[in-house]
């Protein structure tokens, strides 16, 4: 688009310190348009109104448009969103709104429609890396290999967090070289300590505590972690994933607190944060587990890698003027149209009929909503055996 010199409306979501508000910038230049920026923070409707009466009078007297880049979107309400939907519509702004939070749940539908939607991700090392070298050129410093080391662990992938602790460890060298303990002391000790081997290994260790139901050491190797300057933002992502890799079904309530553990150390913060996360950490060792989601995950994805999976006939889209001509549609069977809602009918494609991709396991809350399934099945006239068990 920028190659083009024609953008269209935006949202960039993201992690903090991934550089959405850079990137605005240079795309709004680089395309050649005028660009300005609020803060959804600090501006209010006036704001906006004046930042698009600006726009309207630029584009008709120079023929040039404006990129508003509107950072934090979502922290503007229904209608402050809805005041950008008609110069957006019409083109007299190109709209580039950067938010941390899920634009699904927080910016209007309607205004999303007319954006699309990019992801920001984490910087990797190698990104961080990169900015280390050109932040100490910038200062006229070196930094150690341990150094450099403790920065990129602490920065969790946020350059803002990391060029910060840099500046900060700066001030505090000596000789021209920006050493572990300058980093150390710059995060107020909160850094991680050991190797980058020994903090995967510990990470490893949490995670595999907890597959094996083990709580004393599981809370360890949280605490473990926290103690060296782990993020608690990455422990969270990890409870999360464990949710659904190890426990799953077993107990599906595992995963929403594994979920709310995360927006809550983002709203609490640490140290608070440790507690919150110690309660998720027991609560999932102690848990009942089934890894049966990971394994359907597995042959599932398989399945579809291995190709020749066409969707069925009566499965296909039937809604428009030529579907029935086609077969798309035909001889499918609403569900809900027969008793307990279900009706024996093909979902897999030919080339899988009859292969099972979930195994059900034999644990907590699992076996009782397989068995619940398989009932409803059993109790339908003429239901076909293989399709129940």
């Amino acid at each position: 688009m920028v190659e083009a010199r024609r953008l269209t409306s935006m949202i960039l979501w993201g992690p903090a310190g991934t550089g959405k508000t850079t990137l605005a910038r240079l795309v709004a230049q680089s395309a050649g348009y005028h660009a300005e920026a609020l803060s959804a923070v600090t501006s209010g409707v006036k704001d906006v109104r004046d930042v698009l009466e600006r726009a309207r009078q630029r584009l008709g007297e120079y023929g040039v448009v404006t990129v508003l880049f509107l950072d934090e979107v979502h922290r503007f309400n229904k209608s402050q969103q809805d005041l950008l939907l008609p110069a957006t519509e019409s083109g007299e702004i190109v709209l580039i709104g950067a938010t941390t939070e899920n634009p699904a749940f927080e910016v209007n539908a309607a205004l999303m429609s007319r954006c699309t939607l990019w992801r920001v991700r984490a910087l990797d090392d190698v990104a961080l890396s990169t900015l280390i070298d050109r932040g100490g050129e910038l200062r006229q410093v070196a930094v150690s290999p341990e150094a450099r080391a403790a920065l990129i662990a602490s920065a969790d992938g946020d350059a803002r967090s990391l060029l910060t602790t840099l500046d900060t460890a700066v001030v505090l060298s000596r000789d021209g070289v920006v050493t572990l303990d300058d980093v150390a002391l710059a995060r107020d000790g909160r850094i991680i300590h050991q190797s980058t081997d020994t903090h995967y290994d510990q990470v490893s260790a949490l995670i595999k505590s907890i597959r094996g139901s083990d709580p004393d050491a599981a809370v360890y190797w949280l605490m473990a972690l926290l103690e060296a300057g782990e993020s608690a933002r990455f422990l969270a992502r990890r409870l999360v994933i464990s949710a659904s890799e190890d426990i799953g079904l077993a107990n599906n309530a595992m995963l929403t607190l594994a979920e709310s553990c995360a927006r809550a150390v983002e709203f609490v913060g640490l140290p608070e944060a440790q507690l919150i996360l110690v309660h998720t950490t027991l609560a999932l060792a102690l848990s009942e587990k089934s890894n049966s989601a990971t394994m359907a995950l597995g042959r599932a994805r398989d399945a579809v890698r291995a190709g020749g999976a066409e969707v069925p006939a009566h499965l296909r889209d039937g809604h428009y003027a030529s579907a029935a001509a086609l077969g798309h549609g035909v001889n499918y069977q609403y569900p809900h149209d027969f008793p307990r809602h279900w009706v024996a009918q093909q979902y897999l494609p030919d080339a899988l009929r009859g292969q099972r991709l979930y195994e059900p396991a034999d644990t907590g809350a699992e076996p009782l909503q397989v068995a619940r399934w398989r009932e409803r099945r059993r109790d339908v006239e003429g239901a076909d055996p293989s399709q129940v068990e």
